[in-house]
């Protein structure tokens, strides 16, 4: 089997896998809104998860993007033994950071609910600081699953990092079944940390069958984690600036009424399940592209690869976002309309859902692009862009707010993020001089005038077909106007000869008749 057809071959794995547990993660979202509906509880839950997301999964994501090259390189200079060695003094010494840094944001989370909810006083100000404070040794099993998927992934192991939300989901669900809003937010919260448990057994078999043995290697002075230790800061920031914006947005949120942030949080939720699934399964592909062009003479075959990986992205993102603009009422009420969740919540969440959709494209453009100047190694670009993200997001958030509320809020991260695209776009062209953008411009307008035509489609049969009032007529009616959609969509973007999507049909096809394809 051809490198091609393997990396095709694991992105499709790493697709199905991504949709079944964001398909899981829905239904915990689902059993939470129905459980505990959209209030007081469920305000200082998000807030305080928040708080603690953003430690353990900046860590996390920073370890990924660095920890990957570094083993590649050891293992390269010392082989399979020296990895393993250096595996375990990274392991320690991140372990031993992640501890210090557990002490420190005990003692200060009085402090830092105030600064991430400034409208939570009394009772709810007191439950935001217990529920922070029983979260936080999460940030020491992200370390630790953050080193291991790492090590994983460099040695060719992707099922396992697929997989690994899979016990997180299913503790959860079992326990929201079981017990449903028996123990209250404050046991959700311990549930959680036995989550982060399961996703790091899950990984371990794996690291056994490889020759994985714990030891207590210490040495502050190895030369690779110093080099993780310079590359860590610029990535750290800008690969967690959503987060970053979410505690802004739940902040301001916290001083609206009863309800915003929670259904910021579910709206969010709902937004960027493709950006974390298929987008970045894309992603996962193209990226190898960038690596391998970027020392071309004149960046000739980088600049063709990051034209084809803009134009997918488009074509992806675009539909995505027009078809969850038009279905944002029905997706919105079948994932979570039910129990303590009532129509107010329904219409609070559908609103902030439109408005997030509206930075999906631009979001999908700057994974992009953030991976070219990954591959340039050009990590300081990644992270003043970030920073930009952030002031412009601060900016909006105080224009729209007292207008629009937490729809303001929502507006303000897509205004923020297609902000940031167009000037890391801007960067990136200073940076390897003029690479064609035009043609994206082209397949942005091709995909838009298709999505248009889809999103008719689908608000015409919306108000013609009725199968019935229940989950199951309404989760019909939704697969049967968003299919409409999307063929409608294939069909007028290969009318208008988008060579991305005439390669794919074209692929599948030859797959059909048996065939197969030598060339991309």
């Amino acid at each position: 089997m051809s490198k091609s057809k393997k990396a095709a071959k694991s992105v499709a794995i790493l697709i199905g896998f991504s949709f079944f547990t964001k398909f899981l993660g829905f239904f915990r979202e689902a059993l939470v809104a129905k459980n505990f509906g959209a209030g007081f509880d469920t305000d200082t839950y998000f807030v305080a998860a928040a708080a603690i997301s953003l430690f353990s999964l900046m860590i996390n994501s920073a370890l990924y993007q660095t920890v990957i090259p570094v083993l590649a390189e050891v293992e390269a200079k010392e082989g399979k033994a020296g990895k393993l060695r250096h595996v375990n003094n990274i392991l320690n010494i991140m372990s031993l950071f992640a501890i210090g840094i557990i002490i420190i944001a005990w003692i200060a989370a009085p402090i830092a609910v105030k600064i991430i909810a400034v409208g939570f006083k009394g009772e709810q100000f007191d439950l935001a600081v217990l529920l922070m404070r029983i979260g936080l040794p999460s940030i020491l099993f992200s370390v630790i699953n953050g080193v291991f998927r790492g090590y994983l992934q460099s040695e060719s192991m992707f099922f396992e990092s697929s997989i690994a939300d899979l016990p997180h989901n299913i503790i959860f669900i079992f326990f929201l079944l079981v017990f449903g809003n028996k123990y209250g937010v404050v046991i959700l919260t311990v549930v959680g940390l036995i989550s982060y448990i399961g996703r790091i057994s899950v990984q371990y078999p794996s690291l056994r069958k490889i020759g994985y043995r714990y030891s207590f290697d210490f040495n502050l002075k190895d030369e690779y984690v110093i080099k993780m230790i310079k590359l860590t800061p610029p990535v750290l920031i800008s690969s967690t600036i959503s987060d970053i914006n979410n505690i802004v947005d739940k902040s301001m949120a916290s001083t609206l009424v009863t309800g915003s942030i929670s259904a910021l949080n579910y709206a969010s939720k709902l937004s960027t399940v493709v950006q974390t699934s298929l987008l970045s399964s894309i992603t996962t592909v193209i990226y190898p592209m960038f690596s391998q062009a970027v020392h071309g003479k004149g960046y000739g075959e980088l600049k063709k690869a990051i034209i084809k990986g803009l134009n997918i992205m488009l074509l992806v993102s675009i539909p995505v976002a027009i078809a969850t603009i038009a279905l944002s009422n029905p997706m919105v009420r079948i994932a979570f309309e039910r129990g303590e969740f009532n129509p107010t919540a329904s219409s609070k969440t559908i609103i902030a859902l439109i408005f997030y959709s509206l930075g999906l494209p631009a979001t999908a453009m700057r994974s992009i692009t953030y991976h070219v100047f990954y591959a340039l190694q050009d990590t300081k670009a990644t992270m003043k862009n970030s920073i930009v993200i952030v002031a412009v997001n601060i900016l909006f958030n105080f224009i729209l707010i007292k207008s629009m509320k937490h729809a303001g809020l929502a507006l303000a991260t897509s205004i923020s993020g297609i902000v940031g695209t167009v000037t890391l776009l801007i960067r990136l062209r200073k940076k390897i001089g003029p690479f064609g953008f035009y043609h994206s411009v082209i397949c942005m307008g091709k995909a838009l005038l298709a999505a248009v035509a889809m999103g008719i489609v689908i608000f015409v049969l919306d108000k013609m077909i009725y199968l019935g009032d229940s989950l199951w007529h309404e989760l019909g009616k939704l697969v049967i106007t968003g299919g409409s959609g999307l063929l409608v969509y294939v069909v007028v973007v290969y009318a208008m000869g988008v060579e991305e999507v005439r390669w794919v049909l074209g692929l599948v096809g030859e797959k059909l008749r048996g065939k197969q394809r030598t060339t991309i």
